[in-house]
């Protein structure tokens, strides 16, 4: 295996990473000094929270400041690769699409289905699929004991997992099996991507959409990576079997057997590989709810393996290693730290009492230096994947939940829940946000007592001004973090739409229309383009939906029909239920669906955008597209002269500087001589001759989708 090259940042955020240390070396010297002394218990906790910052930004900067660079190596030839999918209480369809994507991989492997729910369901889908079934009469040490039978079952020299909601790319293994080449590499670890952009996890503002993970997949685990510290998380991960049953398989003592198998594994002398392309796909927590239960577990976990495996101090691992887990478990103790931040106004406030002894103009003086500093470092070395406002609302929506997770430090055992994978009301949404709103309260009603202190001399005006705005800051925070808990809780949407454009034929008897989707999911689509006068609600139609290699039938019900508010051009939209004979029969539009980036590539969607400095010096290495506008998708027919072959194919319009972007799902000869372009519009069909040339594809699981530029020929 080749050394990875690292990659370090521009010299003027190294410059600005030395002056955030030496800034917070002076200002929390100088903070000592400012303690109030009659207020011991007050002042310290406040001192302490602060300090407690400064250690982790220490932390985020050498986990963040060198990054591994990874790219594929030469595929192993004949390793035997043994995929697990492991299961509690998942749903069929869910596993199924899991299932579906992992014998879809391309390298030879075998597929098993660990099954510890023991049902009947998932051994009669295993059977369906063709891939191997294992089922345990007891369910001792959850999913870590589940995965250690399955090593005792099998007898692949790899396993690659992947929890039941995270479908894979056919190129999976073809991508990552070169890294065990080296003997010393014990395993290697790809991103969690998720696919469900409306789920509480996710922000999406244009064509920006960030994940609050994606600042630890997409830099943090890189920079770790380059102190051999990457960890183990659970999925989408290929592990070496003897080093495996060298630790004694996955690690059972702690909830977070991802992690503790990590440190296991690196104590034992085996190296580690994180190679940060997206893989694999899977279903994102929904609501607040369910992304709460997925924290707490893990902090509890977390917690278990600090008191354990004893972190600073265990032997076997570097002391890069060392502080390297040490800040992935201290994350934690930061419900902690915004707690006093946030009950601090409130105390000055109602008890008229300050932690700080300093006069205000020297106090704001060094505040203000070191904490723009503090945020300036983070911002910079996140590379474009921070979100400072976004991450305060996370803090604010956990901080409680992480604060209990700390208890794990003093328990030996705590029962593994699942996270929810299914889509719900969740109705106890309000339960989950109490301690954020009860914070919000009475930091509110502090307020007014606040400035009554002011008028009345017993609060200093500055101090006062200085903590009423931290107040509102606090109250801000929490409104918008219940605000949007509240509207991804009312989401009632069964299954997740994928907003992907393909071409879609309707069909009524004898009559045929063409359109494409706006979006499209294994339950039914969203379609636009030419509708039948004979079409209406509730009517029955035939739909062909043209993919990559593949044309799938489904007979379709008319859920709705809009046409209000149309402007002369536009389309009138469908709303269409999928009534599929058999669950085998939508088999290939999930495998079409699910397992790729394909929402993203379309959309132009990213989760990067240049920071302010890389924006002043001219050195952003990506471009700021995010808040582009969006083109003018149409359905379109390509005539080469073929009488009754003309190919169906989604464009859109004003797309590359002006030009069009036709999007085909067989590959179209470059043609010197022009082509006949049929495009839906208002007023009937409009015929256009155009020359084409291509500009890349897009990969899907069923095949490429071909990506052209259309300019008009010069004798149209």
């Amino acid at each position: 295996m080749k050394t990875p090259l690292i990659e370090k940042p521009p010299f003027y955020v190294s410059v600005l990473v030395v002056a955030y240390v030496l800034a917070g070396f002076l200002y929390f010297g100088w903070r000592f000094t400012t303690i109030n002394w009659q207020l011991p218990l007050f002042s310290i906790a406040l001192y302490v929270a602060e300090l407690f910052g400064f250690v982790t930004g220490l932390l985020y900067a050498l986990m963040t400041y060198r990054l591994a660079v990874r790219v594929p190596e030469q595929p192993l030839s004949n390793a035997s690769v043994d995929v697990f999918v492991p299961t509690y209480n998942e749903s069929v369809e869910l596993v199924r699409r899991t299932l579906l994507a992992a014998r879809n991989i391309e390298y030879p492997h075998k597929t098993w289905l660990l099954d510890d729910g023991n049902r009947i369901e998932m051994r009669e889908l295993a059977a369906e699929l063709g891939c191997d079934y294992l089922a345990r009469g007891e369910n001792a040490h959850a999913k870590a004991g589940n995965l250690n039978h399955a090593l005792k079952h099998s007898s692949g020299e790899f396993i690659a997992i992947f929890d039941a909601d995270h479908a894979a790319r056919k190129d999976f293994l073809t991508k990552v099996i070169g890294f065990f080449a080296d003997p010393r590499v014990g395993f290697v670890q790809t991103p969690q991507d998720f696919y469900n952009v409306d789920s509480f996890s996710h922000r999406q503002i244009g064509r920006r959409v960030w994940h609050e993970q994606s600042l630890f997949f997409k830099v943090i685990q890189r920079g770790k990576d380059s102190w051999n510290a990457a960890f183990f998380c659970g999925s989408c991960a290929v592990l070496r079997r003897s080093a495996l049953e060298r630790i004694g398989g996955f690690a059972t003592e702690t909830v977070t057997e991802d992690i503790h198998t990590s440190i296991l594994l690196h104590k034992a002398g085996y190296k580690s590989v994180y190679y940060p392309e997206s893989l694999a796909f899977g279903l994102a927590p929904h609501s607040l709810d369910t992304y709460l239960q997925q924290r707490i577990r893990w902090g509890v976990g977390g917690m278990q393996v600090l008191r354990r495996e004893r972190v600073l101090w265990s032997s076997g691992l570097t002391l890069a290693q060392r502080l390297n887990y040490m800040a992935s478990m201290l994350i934690y103790f930061e419900g902690w730290q915004k707690f006093v931040f946030f009950v601090t106004p409130p105390i000055v406030f109602f008890f008229g009492l300050l932690p700080i002894v300093a006069p205000m103009g020297q106090f704001l003086g060094w505040f203000f230096l070191y904490y723009l500093l503090s945020m300036a470092m983070y911002l910079e070395l996140a590379r474009g994947y921070g979100a400072l406002l976004l991450s305060e609302q996370y803090g604010m929506s956990r901080f409680f939940a992480f604060m209990s997770t700390t208890t794990g430090l003093f328990r030996k055992r705590t029962k593994f829940s699942v996270t929810s994978k299914e889509l719900s009301l969740a109705g106890k949404a309000w339960l989950w946000l109490s301690p954020s709103l009860m914070v919000a309260a009475v930091t509110l009603l502090s307020i007014p007592v606040g400035i009554y202190r002011i008028w009345d001399g017993s609060l200093p005006v500055g101090a006062g001004i200085a903590n009423a705005v931290w107040a509102l800051t606090t109250i801000a925070t929490a409104t918008v973090v219940a605000w949007f808990s509240h509207r991804r809780a009312r989401n009632r949407r069964a299954e997740y739409r994928f907003p992907v454009h393909v071409p879609i034929t309707l069909k009524l008897g004898h009559s045929e229309c063409l359109g494409f989707t706006e979006d499209l999911s294994a339950a039914g689509a969203l379609y636009k383009g030419a509708v039948l006068h004979d079409i209406s609600q509730q009517s029955s139609v035939d739909v062909v939906v043209h993919l990559p290699n593949l044309v799938v039938p489904v007979p379709a019900t008319v859920t709705f029909i809009w046409r209000e508010g149309m402007k002369p051009g536009d389309q009138p939209a469908l709303g269409l239920r999928f009534n599929w004979p058999n669950a085998q029969a939508s088999a290939p539009l999930e495998r079409f669906l699910f397992g790729s980036s394909l929402q993203f590539d379309l959309g132009q969607m990213t989760d990067q955008r240049p920071t302010f400095l890389a924006r002043l010096s001219g050195q952003a290495a990506y471009a700021d597209n995010t808040r582009g506008g969006d083109p003018r998708w149409s359905a379109a027919r390509i005539d080469a002269g073929n009488p009754g072959q003309a190919v169906p194919v989604v464009i859109a319009d004003d797309a590359h500087n002006g030009g069009i972007l036709i999007i085909s799902n067989c590959s179209l000869m470059e043609s010197t001589e022009s082509v006949e372009l049929q495009t839906l519009d208002g007023a009937g069909i409009d015929r256009r001759q155009v020359h084409l040339s291509p500009d890349g594809t897009l990969e899907t699981p069923t095949g490429p989708m071909y990506l052209y530029n259309a300019t008009a020929a010069a004798n149209a």
